[in-house]
This record gives C-alpha cells, structure tokens and sequence, in this order.
C-alpha cells in the first residue's frame, strides 16, 4: 500500500485554482492531487529470476534494467491536479481506460505515484476494497466483518444491520443475507459492499461503478444516501459511466481522457462536452423506438 501523505502538509500557497478560476481557502480541502504521474509496469518477456542475465540487470540502473527484461511502462494518469473539499460529491468520467478508476486507487492509497503528490484528510475509504468480505462467509458475517474493517465497533455494527440489510435489498426475494456470498449474483454482493461502505459516515468516500449495479429503486437509494453524506461534511468520489447517475448525484465533474485531466467544472457544463465529444446523449434525448411493423 502506498504511503498516505497528511492534507496539513500539502502547499496551500499553491494550490490548483477551483473551477471558477480562484483558489477557495475559506473552504477545507480532503484531497489535493499535484501534478500527479501514476505508472504502471507490465513485466515483458525478459530473463527469469535466476538467470545470468537477471542477475546483470540487478546491477544496472532501474530504467535500463527495465528495458533489459522487456519491462513495459504504462502512462495511465499524466500531470493531474485539482483540490476536492468537504462536502462535495465528485464525477470522474472517461472513456474506457482514460484512467478514472487508477486515480481513484492512488488516491485510496492503494497505489503509489511516479511524480507529484496526493495528500489526504484522514484515510479514503475505496468502496468494495476497505470492507474486504469473504466469499465463503454468509452475507450476515460479512456485514460484520465488513463493519469492523471500516473502524466501526461490534455495537455499532449491530446497530445498523437491519439497516444495512434492508438497504442492500438483498433479502427482498429471499433470506439471501444467511447464505454465503458465494452464492450471490455480481449485482448483490456489490449491493452488499455499497451497502456497508455507506453504513458509516467517511471523511472521503471513492465509488467505483457501485451504482450501476441493481435496480431503478436501488440506485436512487445510493444516490440518497451519497447527498446525506455530502451534508455531513464528506466528500464523495462517484466513478460512472452513467451520465444520468452523475448528473443526479455530482454537482462537479473531473474528465479524464487518456490519463489527463481534460476538464474540471460544474457538472453540466463538464456533461455537455464530453456527451459531445462520445457522440452520447442518450441520458437526455433517448426515445422509445418505434415499434416494428407486421410484414
């Protein structure tokens, strides 16, 4: 994991300016990214552990070691940086592989960066990661064990079950919740983390996708539950290719687009461009096609 860096230490007194072009210091920042790389290295086909030729790469500096063993260097995030403060509920969107979901990551803590910095209020809680539930353990023990990863106590935990059940939805065609997860669809045991993940209030909360899962009903459950946390002074991170689910949940919106930030700003300004530049505005003109005539 890598090391988290504290918010008191980042540079307010040069921090990336808010989206109306002023930097906002009456407000209280939970994350700063700063001009922040993320690499990834993909082992190529070069000699093994123990061969001659392994054992000279070691003695080699890094980068040429690296092209030696035919290691491959990925660029997933470039040069991105903005300030996220308490109480706003965040969209990252991209096309696929623009690299919303390895942000996400690194500012979890869960993967280093290359260049730059993040700094953090307090840990970021990484939807369905932090809770790290078991498969072969039933949904009920999970909520537990998903509760206590979080930091929440036995007491706490107990008393929020039954919510936690019943927001999930899981038991509504049965007594899922006694079963082991294994036993679940992708769509409930994603309900399930979603579920225990907003149990607690958190400082910064990252959304992977969680509300694609589910029905209608669901989503708007989630979508609630964000603005609640929102108004308990949290920030809310909400990756999503779901304009819709963006435009009812984020006020703000971050663009990625091949790893660099391509535009930070009110939500439907943000929509309007990228709808425009992916050719979808589905969430907004979609009709009903017309029904097929009998030949």
């Amino acid at each position: 994991m890598a090391e988290q860096t504290p918010i008191d230490n980042a540079p307010f007194d040069n921090l990336p300016t808010d989206t109306t072009g002023t930097t906002r210091t009456s407000d209280i920042p939970t994350v700063v990214c700063d001009d922040v790389d993320i690499v990834y290295r993909v082992n190529g086909t070069g000699a093994g552990r123990g061969t001659a030729t392994a054992a000279l790469n070691r003695m080699l500096r890094r980068k040429q070691a690296e092209q030696a063993a035919g290691v491959r260097r990925v660029h997933a995030v470039k040069k991105v940086s903005f300030v996220a403060y308490k109480g706003e509920a965040i969209g990252l969107i991209g096309t696929n592989g623009s690299g919303k979901s390895t942000l996400l990551k690194a500012v979890a803590g869960l993967l280093p960066v290359e260049n730059g910095h993040i700094y953090t209020h307090g840990q970021p809680s990484l939807l369905g990661v932090n809770a790290a539930l078991m498969n072969d353990l039933t949904g009920e023990r999970n909520v537990y064990l998903g509760g206590l990863a979080m930091g929440m106590s036995r007491e706490q935990v107990r008393e929020r079950y039954e919510d936690i059940v019943d927001f999930s939805g899981i038991n509504e065609k049965g007594d899922f919740i006694t079963l082991p997860m294994r036993t679940y669809s992708s769509g409930m045991a994603a309900r399930l983390r979603f579920s225990i993940a907003a149990a607690k209030d958190h400082d910064v909360l990252l959304i992977d996708e969680a509300l694609a899962t589910g029905d209608r009903k669901f989503q708007m459950r989630s979508e609630d539950r964000i603005r609640e946390l929102r108004e308990k002074a949290g920030t809310v991170f909400l990756v999503s290719h779901n304009n819709k689910s963006i435009r009812d949940t984020c006020e703000r919106v971050l663009w990625l687009e091949r790893g660099e930030l391509r535009m930070d700003g009110p939500t439907e300004d943000v929509m309007k461009e990228y709808e425009a530049f992916t050719g979808d505005k589905s969430d907004r003109t979609a009709k009903k096609p017309a029904p097929k005539k009998a030949a």
